[in-house]
């Protein structure tokens, strides 16, 4: 991939003006070689050095655009442009302006290196990385690399680049800052850390899976004994009955098992640390996966998820709306004041992991804050009353916003930025209260009851399903059992997609009629309850990522209700999981491209009222992976948002730029690598490629339809053996199927995927959307599912998972649920640290263009709560990268240094341990 970028560079540079010599030029020496050349060019014996080249030579702009090019010829000569002729018309006049402007030593190195990555001689210190020398990220990630490397220059980050894009203004940059490198004398998580045995991760393995195992079978009991009790009722009404009475015991049990697990095995959080993989880390990840799979999760942005949190002993003000489904773990250490609104898709812990241990902290967040979409507030954070942290943004541990203060930025550093754009209205404790009492009558008297009582009266009565839950171990041997398993699970997983999409289609179009945009309403209402429902059902993943990275995308999207105006189709318009808050006010101009997981972000939430806006995205843009767009988005046409930028909501309209960052920059539009294949976009050849690009996206579509109905046959067969088998086994038929349900599940998947890849690793890619690489590429996204590793977050048993499925992993890695789009173009190696939420993507779309390389992990590595990492990245040993960083393509990070922010960069004060375990002063807050 470099040595591809490289040869575009040189092909670009070979013969260009702005590739030249640099040194000290003496000025008399200057004078002299300058009038040498001159007179050359004239046809002349002499030139004074104090002729004016037009008046006195009568010369012309033809000749003296000869002159600089020989001067540019001359490798002890300085450059010289047609501009510098007329600013300076003679001899003696241009060697003083030249000399005026030689270039310092440090422009010479910086210089000397850049020459040495693009593999040219000579590079002006005038000359634009990209607009002059065609250069992108990468390569100059490769040369941020090398500068680091020479102890005597300053280092540089991939952000100094974009802002300081020539050698000279990055070298009067660095002069300028001169940072003096503080390192903290307060021992780090690095120097106490000590990796455990193997025997002990071993060990802690073999815990996870006996409880997997004690739950699976407390399940299977609940399981049966409700089914027999259900069952021997009589009529549909007595069914009805008891399936309320059985709905409000499992309600019951599943809220309230959290609850007593956390009480009992930790009792109240404290500041500590807890090595992983320890008996003290095994209570730990029993409470955080209790306390994450509760259904209490769908209750988020109602009082009944505040009231659970304070169960399990969050300090929750009154009137408090949180709308993460990501549920704080360490809840002790966890205050929210009344009147604060956190918005979807944003991470309050109270944990997170980091060199080996987990590390468990204070987060005090105070009266009537706002935290906004997509933001990480780390562990030893504060936040004031009537405080705010923008969307796309971070607070790291030590960091604490004054009262009134609004924040931006990772990490977060002031901004004047408003980010409550919404007033607020009557919403009172009967109110809350009201609405939640509401949702638990509906859950306890509709779905549960219909949901459980449906269910077995459709065993009953329908024959081929009563046929294939049938009494005898003998039905599994003959054909007609997996005849019907066939036909059962067809029914059930087409006519699940069928209904499934009228209703996206439907249902949501019927609701949006009752809410009007730019209105201001209460929450708890009516108009709340029906905005909810259209998130609910408009926001269905698995046809939006059946959809994305086609042709049919757009299709789907209008029909759910967005806006595309003339649609350009490019086979490729949006990736997937695409989500929205009302995806009748989500517009995109023609001709933009989206890749994976774009937010829109239509609606303004405070503590009381909520307003839905519209969200427009221009027309010719192009936007990068996890980017939440807001309504108030200050972008236009032909911009660039980069992966995980944080979209400007003030100032003025961006155009004909691209954004990186957060808080964002502006960064060129595009450079002459991402126009290699611009001329596949257009003509005859594009509608060629375009037929072939459809015709391909058809099979991944209806292979992946066929992968997922034959996994839902396999759970179908598992499901009629178990019932075969229940009368003389009981409930270990049913926790027997739940145990093979998910090995041969997880068994069954990485076999799709080996088969998708031809068992062989993923090649390394630079090519066009509309070559067939790309597409299998595509197919490769599409077809494997991985959702089910989430279930082995936090164990041992995903790291075998992941090397099944081709990543080179380590010894001892812990994994709290990294993403890694392609698993075989990554290697970790031992004893690394995964935080939740955290990805490795070894990819790269930008406009047609696709690239893809390996990304490596050395030892010891640790990945912060959703830190993102690009593709073509090395990571030395012991290196960190902080809370929510984004690491570009292409950087090289040093080993034991420490990298955080968007765009990532060296860190020069090291991280102290947490606050509460320094006023101890002792290592044996270490527990395990």
């Amino acid at each position: 991939m470099v040595q591809e970028t490289l040869s575009v560079l040189r092909a670009g540079l070979a013969d260009s003006p702005t590739t030249q010599d640099i040194g000290v030029f003496s000025e008399s020496s200057t004078e002299s070689s300058f009038a040498e050349v001159l007179a050359e060019v004239v046809h002349v014996e002499r030139v004074s050095v104090d002729s004016n080249f037009f008046d006195d030579l009568g010369a012309d702009s033809m000749v003296m655009a000869q002159f600089c090019a020989r001067v540019r010829k001359r490798q002890d000569l300085p450059a010289v442009s047609i501009k510098d002729i007329y600013q300076h018309p003679t001899i003696r006049s241009l060697a003083t302006a030249v000399a005026d402007a030689a270039p310092v030593p440090l422009e010479r190195f910086l210089a000397e290196v850049l020459a040495d990555v693009v593999h040219v001689e000579r590079v002006s210190v005038d000359s634009n990385f990209f607009d002059d020398l065609g250069a992108d990220s990468m390569v100059m990630a490769q040369f941020c690399a090398r500068v680091r490397k020479r102890p005597d220059l300053p280092a540089v980050s991939i952000k100094d680049i974009y802002q300081h894009p020539t050698i000279r203004s990055l070298a009067t940059a660095l002069t300028d800052a001169a940072p003096v490198p503080v390192e903290s004398t307060a021992p780090t998580l690095a120097e106490i850390a000590k990796p455990p045995k193997t025997a002990q991760f071993v060990f802690c393995g073999a815990l996870q899976l006996l409880v997997f195992l004690g739950y699976s079978y407390l399940a299977a009991l609940v399981i049966a004994q409700g089914y027999e009790w259900i069952s021997a009722g009589s009529g549909v009404l007595d069914i009805y009955l008891r399936s309320v009475l059985a709905g409000c015991a499992l309600f019951l049990f599943l809220f309230t098992t959290p609850i007593l697990a956390k009480w009992i095995l930790i009792g109240r959080w404290k500041p500590q640390q807890i090595q992983i993989w320890s008996l003290a880390y095994v209570r730990f990840w029993v409470v955080k996966t209790l306390v994450r799979r509760n259904p209490i999760v769908f209750f988020t942005g109602s009082p009944l998820f505040n009231l659970y949190l304070r169960a399990l002993g969050a300090k929750i003000g009154r009137g408090v709306v949180i709308f993460s489904n990501h549920v704080p773990i360490c809840t002790d250490l966890l205050t929210i004041g009344e009147g604060t609104v956190i918005r979807k898709d944003s991470f309050v812990n109270g944990y997170r992991a980091h060199a080996g241990f987990i590390q468990v902290g204070a987060i005090t967040i105070g009266k009537n804050a706002v935290i906004s979409e997509q933001t990480v507030i780390d562990i030893d954070t504060s936040m004031g009353d009537k405080t705010q942290l923008g969307h796309a943004s971070s607070l790291h541990p030590g960091q604490t916003v004054p009262d009134g203060q609004h924040w931006h930025g990772i990490p977060g550093e002031q901004s004047s930025v408003d980010f409550l754009a919404v007033d607020s209205a009557p919403c009172g404790t009967l109110r809350r209260a009201s609405y939640a009492v509401w949702q638990l009558l509906t859950l306890l008297l509709v779905y549960l009851p219909v949901g459980i009582g449906g269910g077995i009266l459709l065993l009953v009565a329908v024959p081929r399903l009563s046929e294939l839950m049938a009494e005898g171990v003998g039905a599994v041997a003959g054909w007609t059992f997996y005849r019907d398993a066939l036909a059962v699970s067809f029914v059930l997983f087409f006519g699940s997609v069928l209904v499934g999409l009228v209703i996206v289609m439907t249902v949501p179009r019927l609701l949006n009629l009752a809410v009007t945009p730019n209105k201001v309403y209460r929450l708890y209402g009516f108009h709340y309850g029906v905005h909810r429902w259209i998130v609910r059902f408009s926001n269905v993943k698995f046809l939006s990522n059946l959809a994305g990275d086609s042709s049919w995308i757009v299709h789907y999207l209008r029909g759910i209700g967005y806006d595309l105006g003339k649609i350009l189709q490019m086979g490729a318009n949006f990736g997937g999981n695409v989500k929205h808050e009302n995806p009748f006010l989500s517009s995109i101009g023609t001709g933009t491209m989206v890749a994976d997981a774009l937010s829109m972000m239509n609606a303004e939430f405070s503590s009381t009222s909520f307003r839905l806006s519209r969200a427009s995205i221009g027309e010719h843009n192009f936007l990068g992976n996890a980017i939440a767009y807001p309504w108030r988005g200050k972008t236009g046409d032909n911009c660039l948002l980069a992966t995980k930028v944080m979209v400007p909501i003030s100032g003025r309209v961006r155009e004909n730029v691209g954004l990186l960052g957060s808080p964002p920059f502006e960064i060129p539009r595009s450079v002459e690598r991402d126009s290699t294949f611009d001329h596949l976009r257009t003509g005859d050849e594009f509608d060629r490629r375009l037929a072939a690009k459809n015709r391909h996206n058809l099979v991944t579509i209806l292979w992946c339809l066929f992968a997922r109905w034959m996994f839902v046959f396999l759970l179908t067969v598992l499901t009629g053996m178990a019932g075969d088998f229940y009368a003389s086994l009981g409930a270990a038929a049913i926790a027997l199927e739940l145990l093979l349900s998910t090995v041969l599940g997880v068994a069954y998947w990485i076999l799709v995927e080996r088969i998708v890849t031809g068992f062989k690793p993923l090649p390394v890619l630079f090519c066009s959307i509309y070559e067939p690489a790309m597409w299998r590429h595509e197919r490769y996204w599409k077809v494997p599912s991985t959702s089910y590793l989430t279930a082995f977050a936090g164990t041992p048993f995903i790291n075998v998972v992941l090397r099944a499925l081709g990543t080179r992993v380590g010894r001892r890695v812990f994994n709290d649920g990294c993403g890694i789009p392609e698993r075989s173009l990554v290697t970790i190696g031992d004893d690394c640290t995964l935080n939740e939420m955290s990805t490795i993507q070894c990819h790269s779309q930008e406009d047609g263009t696709f690239k893809s390389d390996y990304s490596t992990l050395g030892s010891n590595v640790t990945l912060g709560t959703a830190a993102h990492v690009h593709y073509g990245v090395t990571i030395g040993d012991g290196a960190e990268l902080t809370t929510d960083c984004f690491l570009m393509k292409g950087e090289q990070v040093p080993a034991g240094a420490r990298w955080g922010g968007n765009p990532a960069h060296e860190i020069s004060d090291r991280q102290p341990v947490a606050k509460a375990l320094e006023s101890e002063g002792k290592r044996h807050a270490l527990i395990g």
